[in-house]
C-alpha cells in the first residue's frame, strides 16, 4: 500500500503504489483517482486506508483538481471534504495538514522546509514541467518564509525517459524550455525525462536536497501506467510536517 515513506526533520513524504485497496479490475486495487471511471465509494474507501496506513485524519489531507499548468492553490484555504481546487501545485504552512498530488506516469513532487514548517506537492507532467509548476511551487514556498537552501525535495515513482517516447520536435520543444529533459529511449528514439527536468528546475530554484524515484510506473507492475495501460488507476504521493 505504502510503497515508500521517509521522515526527515518532522517533514514527512510517502508515496502509495497499487495494493491493499478495494478497487476492481482495470483500477485494481488501490486507487485514489476520482476522475478515472472508478466507484466513487470504492475512491473515498481506498483514501480512508491509504491516509490510515500513513497515520493521517483523511480529513487532513487536501488534493487538487489536477489540470497539467502551473497555478498553485493555497491549502490552508481550503475547507476539509471541500471542492479540489483547479491547479497542479499546493502549499500550506500549518502542520498536520497533509498535501495530496495524483499521479500514472507523471512526476509527484513533494517539498518541505521543516525550520519554517512550509510544504508543498506538485504535480509535474510534460505540460507541468514545461509551464514551470516546480518552481511555481518554489516560489510560492518561499513567500510562506520556506528557504530553497533547506527545503527537503523528493519525488515518486514516474515514467524514467527510457520509457517516455515522443516526436522528436515535442523532445525538442521541452529540451529548448527546460534543458537537460531531453532524452532517448530504449529503443533509440526521441524522448524526455520528466525527472531529469524536474531535478534541473530544483536546482535553479536553489534546492540542494535532491533525491529522485528509481521506479518506472511504466516497467513496475506495483504501479498504475497510464502509458502503459490506457485505463488505470492513480497512485498518490503525500508531504506533511508535524503539527506545532
Amino acid at each position: 500500500m505504502i510503497g515508500n515513506r521517509e521522515s526527515s526533520g518532522g517533514a514527512h513524504f510517502a508515496f502509495t503504489d497499487r495494493w491493499g485497496g478495494v478497487s476492481a479490475a482495470p483500477y485494481a486495487m488501490l486507487n485514489l483517482g476520482g476522475a478515472v471511471g472508478d466507484e466513487p465509494a470504492a475512491v473515498h474507501a481506498n483514501r480512508r486506508l491509504a491516509a490510515g496506513a500513513l497515520g493521517l485524519d483523511p480529513a487532513a489531507v487536501r488534493w487538487m483538481h489536477q489540470v497539467h499548468g502551473n497555478d498553485v492553490a493555497l491549502a490552508d484555504d481550503l475547507s476539509p471534504g471541500g471542492e479540489p481546487p483547479p491547479a497542479d501545485a499546493m502549499v500550506t504552512a500549518r502542520g498536520g495538514t497533509a498535501l495530496a498530488v495524483l499521479t500514472a506516469d507523471c512526476t509527484p513532487v513533494l517539498l518541505a522546509d521543516p525550520v519554517s514548517g512550509v510544504a508543498a506537492a506538485a504535480h509535474a507532467g510534460r505540460p507541468g514541467l514545461l509551464a514551470g509548476v516546480v518552481p511555481a511551487a518554489v516560489a510560492a514556498m518561499r513567500a510562506l518564509g520556506a528557504d530553497p537552501g533547506r527545503i527537503v525535495a523528493r519525488t515518486g515513482p514516474t515514467v524514467c525517459g527510457r520509457c517516455y517516447e515522443v516526436p522528436a520536435a515535442m523532445r525538442d520543444e521541452a529540451e529548448r524550455t527546460v534543458p537537460g529533459c531531453g532524452a532517448v529511449s530504449a529503443t533509440g528514439t526521441p524522448a524526455i525525462d520528466i525527472p531529469a527536468g524536474v531535478r534541473a528546475q530544483l536546482a535553479a530554484s536553489g534546492v540542494r536536497d535532491i533525491a529522485l524515484s528509481p521506479v518506472c510506473t511504466r516497467e513496475s507492475a506495483d504501479h498504475f501506467s497510464y502509458r502503459r495501460d490506457r485505463t488505470t488507476g492513480r497512485q498518490a504521493g503525500y508531504v506533511w510536517l508535524d503539527a506545532a
